[in-house]
């Protein structure tokens, strides 16, 4: 059984859509800096359930929205089939990735 790694938080922004936070769980409270893009890796925005890889990517597969970071979760995203690597931006050396469903 896989590592519980990738903390992940569902939000219901409108009926019929759902975005998804998730991060690496070691990057809850820290703030990320490159040139002129800060992220703040809150608490109160991606502190949800702590998953596994693979519990993490059968999340975001439902999602419209996403919002992730970290190394673990980006990678889950990638397994997931919902970020392209070549869509992955560093922010502090920390992989990011966004996407949207239209």
């Amino acid at each position: 059984m896989s590592e519980k790694c990738v903390f992940v938080k569902v939000w219901n922004v409108r009926r019929g859509e759902l975005m998804i936070a998730a991060c690496d769980c070691g990057l809850i409270g820290k703030r990320l800096k490159e040139g002129k893009l800060a992220l703040d890796v809150s608490e109160e925005f991606y502190g949800g359930e702590l998953m596994t890889r693979e519990e993490a990517a059968d999340v975001l597969r439902i999602a419209t929205i996403a919002n992730i970071v970290g190394a673990e979760a980006v990678k889950c995203g990638i397994e997931a089939g919902i970020v392209h690597e070549e869509g992955v931006v560093m922010i502090g050396g920390v992989p990011h990735a966004q996407f949207v469903c239209l």
